[in-house]
Order: structure tokens, then sequence, then C-alpha cells
């Protein structure tokens, strides 16, 4: 099957939509308590996170909490028939997962519209094979360990990310490109800096004492460097 251009979508993150988080149930919170939370608190991208037990029914809950403003994002991870099922507008594939571009091929005979396709990357190489597979946006880590995430890659710290952002921009590469692994509210700001476009959250949020507020906290350091952007239209 062919896939052209029209099939593929670039995603475009602006304001709050530079922030993602990554649900990760606690004995608090299930995913869907996280997600209604994120939202309220002004978050509009939500990565669905469920290794062990993700199913259909939670993620087309999740779905319909988005409703009905149009910058919020549900994203699912590693599951396209489930994201195409459940009316969420995004997929985020590992290394290991499905191919992006069978991924799209998929997309495509769902007949679904506007749809981003996420890739995990560790290093630039990562990257440009992402990119040749028409990937929407990059999922660039870990900044430094975590333990929400079996089979960590190499961590990449501060350095690697202005070392592989560096690599972007000498190529001209303008593809989305989200920090992720164990970043805390002091690092946005610098990590930003890099060059990266977003910033993807899990623990940070999810086992704070008030999720709500840290998602605030989160959104007002995005804001010093890219504040302009959350009363535009997008």
């Amino acid at each position: 099957m062919c896939i052209t251009e029209k099939h593929i979508h670039r995603c475009i993150l602006k304001g709050s939509n530079r922030l993602m988080l990554i649900t990760n149930r606690t004995p608090r919170y299930t995913e869907y308590d996280q997600a209604k939370m994120f939202y309220e608190a002004g978050g509009t991208w939500v990565q669905l996170r469920m290794k062990d037990n993700l199913n259909l029914e939670t993620a087309t809950k999740i779905a319909g909490l988005r409703l009905p403003d149009p910058h919020c994002v549900l994203c699912i991870d590693d599951n396209v028939d489930i994201a195409l099922k459940s009316g969420a507008k995004s997929v985020h594939l590992g290394k290991n997962d499905m191919p992006v571009r069978e991924a799209w091929s998929k997309i495509k005979e769902y007949q679904a519209d506007s749809y981003w396709v996420g890739a995990t990357a560790n290093t630039f190489e990562d990257i440009e094979h992402a990119i040749s597979e028409h990937a929407s946006y990059i999922g660039l880590g870990p900044y430094r360990y975590t333990d929400t995430k079996k089979n960590l890659s190499p961590i990449l710290g501060l350095e690697g990310y202005r070392r592989v952002m560096a690599q972007c921009k000498e190529a001209s590469y303008q593809i989305p490109v989200v920090a992720i692994g164990g970043i805390c509210l002091e690092d946005v700001v610098p990590l930003l800096e890099t060059g990266v476009t977003g910033i993807a959250v899990s623990g940070a949020i999810v086992n704070a004492s008030d999720p709500m507020e840290e998602t605030r906290k989160f959104l007002a350091e995005i804001k010093k460097v890219y504040g302009n952007e959350f009363n535009e239209e997008y």
C-alpha cells in the first residue's frame, strides 16, 4: 500500500502541547485519574502507558476526556489498533515496537485523519531513521535514570541533548523532539534551551502530593521560555 504525504502528519507543538504527561499507575491514582487531573490543570497532551494491561475500555474512556477541546491530544503507547479504535489521535512506538511506516499503513486503512505517530530515539542515528519512516515527532531520551521504563537506553544527560540537537540543527531537521526520562521541574528550562521542542513527564507529576498543582508548575516553567504561545490559536 502506497503511503503518500497526505497520509503523514508532523505534529506542531506549541503552548501547553509542549508538555506531555505519561501515565504510570500509582497506589493513589489510576491512569484515568491522572489524565483527568492533568487536563483539568491545563495540560493538553497525555500518553496512555499501561505496559501490562492496556485495554480499549480505558483508552476510550480517557479519549472522551479531551472533548470538546481541539487542543487536547491522547497518545497511546505501543498499540496502533487500540489507538485507532479508542478515538485517540496519536500513537507512540518504541524502538522494538511496530515500525513507523507500518503504523502509517494501518492508519491509512482506517482512514484516520490528522494522526501523529511518534518514535523513540536515543541517538542522532535513531532520529535519522525515524525521519526516514515519516515519524511525526521524536521522544528522545532518557535524560536520567527512571524506573518507569524497562530496558533503559544509555542516559543522555544535558550534554547528550545539546550534542544531538546540534546534530539535528546541522542536518536542518525540523521534526519536533520531546525530552523524556526522569525529568524534574528544575530540568525544564535547561532542556528547552538545548533546542528540544517539548518535555515528557511521568513520575514528577503522578507521584506529587498534588498532581494538578505540579502540572501547573511545569506549564509555568515552559511559559518562561515560550510564554507568548499560550495565548495563540494553534
